[in-house]
């Protein structure tokens, strides 16, 4: 076989963003011609966006789908191409990837299984092609082959596993193309970013190559596409069960182009991250393009002091570390509409995050200083102020209309809620006064049973956290004092976690509200991400757990009441980035009944153990 390069081309887009999208994979043609590059791979649905949801199903979108491909066509002269898009026939929309050839289209391969679990719906929009099934295709007055094929370059042939296809086991389009004499499969994909999923990609690309005795080049999507989901931009090369490159995953940049040699001695890669290092890189650009595409002008956070609202002011803070780091301050100015005239990391931190500490009669000083040091040593601008007027204005007013004083024993909740929400009000006029994303500070562990206030803690336009559990944000913090340099969260990792909303002698904590945040996640991984039932998670825990059987049945029967019993918060939540294994968003990952009889059955069997 003749040396030939290819290379991958991860490249951000955005829906709707016509122009833009076009330019960008015109853009990174033009790069990876003067790297010559002879075969240049983008990922799947890379002219229109992987997350145009309903868009799909229309006729209009996938048809100009096609316009944006006749118009690349030209672009491609010297080169070939394979760029992911959305194709009309026959009432049916299929993913597709079209290849060109020096200015010429060859044909279009379409995706035989849809991805239909977790965060996907592919199911939805797209209809699945049928193996070995081939047709004609007027495009544009030309007939062009589409669906099941394989392509040569020179004495090279290739073909195509397009994401999902890659994740089916013995029924894959691999092994066809293997039994065609293939040379080279490239799997183009729009693989969300999960914690340690780069682990699981790794063994399917080594197991891929190996197995088909082939070269296998996986190009995924990257950034923070359409508000949700967060894509690596991760590139790979293998071939017979030996990674030989890989690319610096979550880049800032518009696009990358990571070539390699069809060599099998090991070219340059890039090492897999450390889970706590992930988190920190994906939520940065996660923010970076929420940012950007929202087109918003920075952001405000209401800054309690405690774990939650802490650890976002460190990811915006590494946001404008990263995004510096990579981009250079002028071109990441550029990309947030900001001027780059005398501008430092420290100017812009006091330009893109404005926080505010609104105190009580029942915050601490402890807290005040907390989120007064960090943000000064993050450079964030910082205000403070109470809201004892305003809590006091809204229950005396109620006080009135019953006729009588409220208490803290018959109405705590309601003298909690209050207070949280008449923080809102004043935190959104602040956000809507400076063009900026208010961001709402619940954790994934509170979404689970409800401990946030509806209208206060969750207002907001972006919950970056809300994919991750207590416990890994308390630990993370802790790492990120150390690993990220930021001696600002040595006063947050010593409080105890609290809301602060009953007086200060009851000495309220958040694991004493719930249970301990480390007894959450484990029933949480069994009973939403396993789907387990109460008796299983008892079974299970019993033996992993050293709690008294009684304390853990408590545990247990509070986590699926107070799940059920909040599902209409969930509903409400701000978006929020799909970060870990699962999350429990009802919009992506996680569909569970508004009403409903609480698992009252499931818990009294539990019971009678």
């Amino acid at each position: 076989m003749a040396a030939i390069k290819i290379a991958g081309g991860p490249i951000n887009q955005t829906p709707l963003d016509w122009k833009g999208n076009l330019q960008r994979i015109i853009s990174a043609i033009e790069e990876a011609k003067t790297k010559q590059v002879d075969i240049l791979c983008f990922p799947e649905l890379a002219i229109t966006g992987y997350g145009s949801e309903d868009l799909f199903l229309s006729i209009w979108f996938p048809n100009k789908a096609l316009d944006q491909l006749h118009a690349l066509i030209p672009h491609c002269k010297d080169i070939t191409v394979a760029v992911g898009l959305p194709v009309r026939l026959e009432n049916k929309v299929y993913n597709t990837m079209a290849i060109i050839k020096d200015g010429k289209l060859e044909g279009f391969v379409a995706k035989q299984f849809m991805a239909i679990d977790g965060v996907h719906y592919e199911f939805r929009w797209f209809t699945p092609w049928e193996s070995n099934r081939l047709i004609d295709f007027d495009f544009f007055g030309e007939k062009v082959p589409f669906g099941d094929q394989i392509f040569q370059h020179g004495t090279m042939r290739y073909g195509f596993e397009i994401c999902e296809d890659a994740w089916r086991g013995p029924v894959r389009p691999g092994y066809q193309l293997q039994k065609r004499g293939i040379d080279l499969i490239f799997n183009p994909s729009a693989s969300h970013f999960a914690m340690g999923k780069t682990w699981e990609r790794k063994e399917l690309i080594e197991f891929s190559s190996k197995t088909f005795d082939c070269y296998y080049c996986y190009v995924n999507l990257l950034g923070n596409e359409a508000g949700r989901m967060i894509f690596d931009g991760e590139c790979v090369l293998s071939h017979q069960g030996e990674i030989l490159g890989r690319n610096q995953l979550l880049s800032f940049e518009d696009f990358q182009i990571v070539p390699f040699d069809l060599d099998p001695k090991p070219q340059a890669i890039a090492p897999l991250l450390e889970k706590e290092w992930e988190f920190t890189q994906a939520s940065a650009l996660g923010l970076h393009d929420y940012l950007r595409k929202s087109k918003s002008r920075g952001f405000v956070l209401s800054l309690s002091g405690g774990a939650d609202s802490s650890s976002i002011a460190v990811l915006v803070a590494e946001m404008v570390r990263r995004g510096i780091k990579e981009l250079g301050i002028s071109r990441f100015c550029e990309r947030l509409g900001l001027s780059s005239e005398n501008q430092s990391e420290q100017s812009l931190m006091s330009q893109l995050l404005i926080t505010a500490y609104q105190g009580t009669i029942n915050s601490s000083q402890e807290t005040f200083e907390s989120a007064k040091n960090l943000a000064e040593s993050l450079g964030a601008t910082f205000y403070h102020w109470t809201i004892d007027e305003e809590v006091l204005s809204y229950t005396q007013k109620i006080e009135n209309v019953l006729g009588r004083k409220l208490t803290w024993d018959s109405d705590d909740i309601a003298l909690q809620n209050i207070q949280a929400r008449s923080r809102s009000p004043i935190i959104w006029l602040l956000a809507n006064i400076k063009g900026a994303l208010l961001l709402s500070t619940s954790n994934r562990s509170e979404g689970d049973v409800g401990y946030a206030t509806m209208d206060g803690d969750t207002s907001g336009s972006i919950s970056p956290i809300a994919g991750v559990d207590k416990h890994f944000i308390l630990h993370w913090l802790k790492w990120a004092e150390k690993n990220l340099n930021r001696s600002g969260l040595a006063q947050v990792n010593a409080l105890q976690p609290s809301a602060e909303l009953r007086p200060q002698e009851n000495s309220q904590t958040d694991e004493k509200d719930l249970m301990p945040y480390e007894v959450i996640v484990e029933i949480e991984k069994l009973a939403i991400r396993d789907r387990r039932s109460p008796l299983d998670i008892y079974l299970i825990l019993g033996e992993e757990l050293s709690l008294e059987k009684p304390v853990l049945k408590g545990y247990i029967k509070k986590f699926f009441q107070l799940w059920s019993r909040n599902q209409w918060k969930r509903e409400r939540y701000a978006p929020s980035f799909h970060l870990d294994q699962f999350n429990i968003d009802p919009k992506t990952w996680c569909r569970f009944p508004i009403l409903s009889g609480g698992f009252a059955e499931e818990l009294e069997l539990l019971e009678q153990l």
